[in-house]
């Protein structure tokens, strides 16, 4: 019996696809430590998955500054810098990621990056592991950041594809609800400590993205 498959499968970047959190930690910690404070979990978990611009003032506060405008875009351009440099050495793809990814090319179902990250750092990214996407969504080229579903939903136009027959792949807390509110069901892979998702009717929640295959997105996609 052939196996149903999604109308597509939406990609996020940052601890989904490749395991570049940890970079961010190195990034992160640096800053905190130039600013005289402490990195904790408690501040990764508050801030993971969004965009840059959103990011920056939480974690200004958290580290007990006052994210004033000036502040918050001196703050941002250095993260952006050092992740740039920092994204030059070795970049790991999550397990299962590849694999998933070259599956799905083979069966031709439609395929999207859909990050929260700057075009600048998407492009290290797929540069760098040599991927290829029907369509890449960067956080700065959206008016509304996940947790909004303009993201996943612009993906989706893109791709010209039904949002309710295809599927999102997450790590986050703001990248689900932006693919919920788009209308996608969604496949919670959390990576980092303190997210923990709850599966639903069309939420699966799984440990690694070696537990997924074509048959599960299609099944998915279809309820």
């Amino acid at each position: 019996m052939p196996v149903s498959l999604p109308s597509a499968v939406l990609f996020d970047m940052d601890g989904l696809l490749v395991d570049t959190e940890p970079v961010w930690t190195v990034a992160e910690i640096e800053l905190a430590d130039r600013l005289g404070s402490r990195w904790t979990p408690e501040i990764k978990a508050a801030v993971v998955g969004t965009r840059i611009g959103t990011a920056v003032p939480v974690i200004l506060t958290l580290l007990g500054q006052l994210p004033t405008p000036e502040l918050v875009a001196q703050t941002t351009a250095e993260l952006l810098a050092r992740m740039v440099e920092l994204f030059k050495g070795e970049l790991a793809p999550l397990p299962g990621a590849m694999a998933l990814l070259a599956d799905l090319q083979r069966s031709g179902v439609p395929v999207a990056l859909v990050s929260s990250s700057f075009r600048v750092l998407v492009d290290a990214v797929v540069n760098r592991l040599g991927l290829s996407f029907d369509v890449t969504i960067a956080g700065d080229e959206v008016h509304h950041a996940k947790p909004h579903r303009e993201p996943y939903e612009t993906a989706c136009l893109r791709l010209a594809v039904d949002p309710r027959r295809a599927v999102v792949l997450e790590d986050s807390p703001a990248g689900i609800d932006s693919g919920e509110a788009a209308g996608c069901a969604v496949v919670a892979v959390p990576s980092v400590a303190g997210v923990h998702p709850e599966p639903g009717p069309r939420r699966l929640v799984l440990t690694s993205l070696t537990e997924l295959d074509l048959a599960a997105l299609g099944a998915l996609a279809a309820r």
